[in-house]
């Protein structure tokens, strides 16, 4: 008789065991394991940050069972050679900018900013609420890439010099560091452009490999050390009054990830959005203080010269809109929303 009820207890035990393996086995397969590329040093101001919060974020509402393991640039790949990695599959995910991404089509410079372009509150919207979104999520489909919109940041700086600029005419020959549409404006005065990711300016700088720089606001200036080679700084930021930021997800690891962890990054991505836009604000006029306490002098410039930069400007976008049907296609999205948008905009805000 205890010998019977031995071996009972010792079988309940048994099957116990096992079901609670196997409970444990289920719950690990459950879990979703992703490796997150992020463009820019997690020590860069405002712009570094997001992609860790992004992870923080999904990993406490998903109580750990979806974990994104964030690599700093050049861990994975370089600071802006995500996109066919993410295509092929052989990154999970990235945190960037689509203008990293103009080399394969022009169009995403544009869904990253543009020369004279609108304020964030503007860009958002029309991201949001006038088909910015779903543009980008058609041209990144292509490729097999999921678009998630998620950050954005305010003006920029519009360079970063060793000498004042008088006239346009000094740029002529200039080698200088430039993102985006912008960039082609600067052609148009004689400068010879070209885009780097932000940990490669400053050797670059140093070594007289490019002459000048414009890169983002103050503040992530300020992390990468320019104001120790460049001592003139410009506003306004014509070339970028606000720029978007994006997570790129291979589209078979997207298509694969539960509804409900969808719905976590895509939260993610929204507060990311308001963050940038606030720590964007915020922390800028520091930075300037500091700038000028370095011996930086912070230059604003005449309205002429921003009358010959829009005058290119009109030149390049014209080129775009003519060459490229993508461009055209957003151009028109963007062009309708605004024209919306003027009713209220010109009349709601003190100017």
């Amino acid at each position: 008789m205890k010998l019977g009820l031995l071996k009972t207890v010792g079988a309940l035990a048994i099957a116990s065991t096992v079901a609670i393996g196997l409970g444990s086995g289920d719950a690990e397969a459950k879990k979703v394991r992703w490796k997150m590329h992020a463009a820019f040093g997690q020590n860069v101001k405002v712009i570094g940050p997001p992609p860790h919060r992004i992870s923080e974020a999904v990993g406490k509402m998903s109580g750990g069972d979806f974990d994104i393991k964030v690599f700093e640039p050049g861990a994975l790949t370089g600071g802006y050679a995500y996109y066919d990695p993410i295509s092929q599959g052989a990154i999970d995910a990235a945190f960037g900018t689509p203008g990293a991404n103009q080399g394969k089509n022009s169009a995403y410079a544009f869904l990253s900013t543009w020369p004279f372009g609108p304020a964030a509150p503007e860009f958002v919207s029309w991201f949001k609420y006038g088909g910015g979104v779903e543009i980008g999520t058609e041209l990144y489909a292509r490729d097999n890439i999921k678009y998630l919109l998620c950050g954005m940041i305010p003006p920029e700086t519009s360079g970063w010099f060793r000498e004042e600029i008088k006239s346009l005419d000094q740029l002529k020959g200039l080698k200088m560091r430039f993102f985006g549409v912008g960039a082609k404006v600067m052609q148009k005065f004689g400068v010879s452009t070209q885009q780097l990711a932000g940990g490669d300016i400053y050797p670059a700088l140093e070594r007289g490999t490019i002459d000048a720089t414009e890169f983002s606001m103050p503040a992530i200036d300020r992390s990468y050390g320019f104001y120790q080679i460049a001592k003139y700084n410009y506003f306004p930021g014509w070339h970028q009054q606000s720029t978007s930021n994006e997570v790129l997800v291979n589209m078979d690891k997207w298509n694969a990830l539960p509804d409900e962890n969808k719905a976590m990054l895509e939260v993610a991505c929204d507060q990311s959005l308001i963050t940038m836009i606030a720590d964007g604000e915020a922390s800028q006029f520091e930075a300037m203080i500091a700038n000028e306490k370095d011996g930086v002098k912070n230059m604003t410039w005449p309205d002429s010269v921003l009358d010959q930069l829009r005058g290119a400007w009109e030149e390049v976008l014209a080129e775009e809109l003519a060459s490229n049907p993508d461009v055209k296609k957003l151009w028109d999205s963007y062009t309708k929303f605004h024209e919306g948008y003027k009713v209220w905009g010109d009349r709601g805000y003190l100017k």
